[in-house]
């Protein structure tokens, strides 16, 4: 899919252009952001013959390296910036290519990101604060990271149920608990390494826009709240490490207690077993052999030497 975007009575404003045919005139003319979702082979060919620039497949932009993600060249910008996306299912993050050409922003996104709709709801309400092309890739990453916030919060939120419930003896499911908390250790992991992308990426802009003082305060803005989710991760992050390290414990705890049961039910019915293994000698002579009593004897002998290891743990509290 293909959305464009241009600068319109004073904000940014879509526009309903046809992809077909050549594209000129004056409504291409004020295209200013080309919002590439997912496109088809058809549709990067359109791009690429229509403004003349190369669009990256998903493929290629997973193969880039950390020093290839973000550059400049003679007449474009090239920043490519993971996000991190939450639902449906695991968390996982997913790149996001920019690239300001010829006074052009083109991004190129797998899927529908909640921060690129966020973006939009603001430049609706708020038209001033976009201006130029270079506006749109601040203005996601600020929303990126009141994503990431929200995010953080939220899993803060959850952490706080799953502790009262570790620490809820008799109502607690510890495997269940442990898989929530593998997948928020996991989430913790996603949203420290968008951050650290997202720090990488407003550096190279700042560079970038080293002259503009308004869009040098916006990333400076944007580059304290992501030291602040930093450290807040890493708070978040620790807790989630105490409460597997605790539930760990709690799940050792229990299997500990079904080896004790079972060895003090081994060494109670050890002496019985002595007895009857006595008893039991194929011997031609035993004392006890022709005795009118000996069989009620030993059943009481056994009784009383399997009663008297389990006073004896009783005693020294070890049950």
């Amino acid at each position: 899919m293909i959305r464009l975007y241009g600068f319109v009575e004073g904000g940014l404003r879509a526009l309903h252009l046809g992809t077909g045919g050549e594209a000129t005139g004056p409504e291409w003319d004020a295209v200013g952001w080309i919002d590439l979702l997912d496109p088809t082979p058809e549709e990067k060919t359109w791009v690429e013959q229509t403004w003349g620039i190369e669009v990256p497949s998903r493929s290629e932009m997973r193969e880039l390296e950390a020093s290839s993600r973000c550059y400049q060249e003679q007449d474009s910008l090239h920043l490519l910036t993971a996000f991190v996306v939450t639902d449906p299912g695991p968390a996982r993050t997913v790149d996001v290519w920019f690239n300001l050409h010829h006074g052009r922003l083109f991004t190129v996104r797998p899927e529908r990101l909640s921060p690129f709709r966020l973006f939009r709801l603001r430049a609706q309400s708020q038209p001033e604060e976009v201006r130029e092309p270079i506006d749109i890739p601040l203005g996601v990453i600020e929303a990126e990271i009141d994503v990431l916030s929200d995010v953080l919060e939220a899993a803060y939120a959850r952490l706080e149920r799953v502790s009262r419930s570790v620490l809820t003896e008799g109502a607690r499911d510890l495997e269940d608990l442990l898989e929530k908390l593998a997948a928020e250790e996991d989430l913790q992991g996603k949203t420290r390494l968008v951050l650290l992308d997202l720090r990488r990426s407003l550096t190279f802009l700042m560079r970038y826009v080293v002259g503009t003082t308004p869009r040098a305060n916006v990333i400076k803005g944007a580059l304290r709240d992501i030291e602040s989710l930093t450290s807040h991760s890493g708070f978040v992050f620790e807790k989630v490490k105490f409460l597997m390290d605790a539930t760990m414990g709690f799940i050792n705890l229990e299997q500990n207690k079904i080896i004790k049961i079972f060895s003090i039910a081994a060494v109670v019915f050890l002496p019985p077993t002595l007895v009857a293994s006595i008893y039991g000698m194929n011997f031609r002579v035993l004392p006890e052999l022709a005795w009118p009593l000996g069989y009620p004897f030993a059943l009481v002998l056994m009784v009383l030497s399997g009663i008297a290891p389990y006073w004896i743990f009783k005693r020294k509290g070890w049950l």
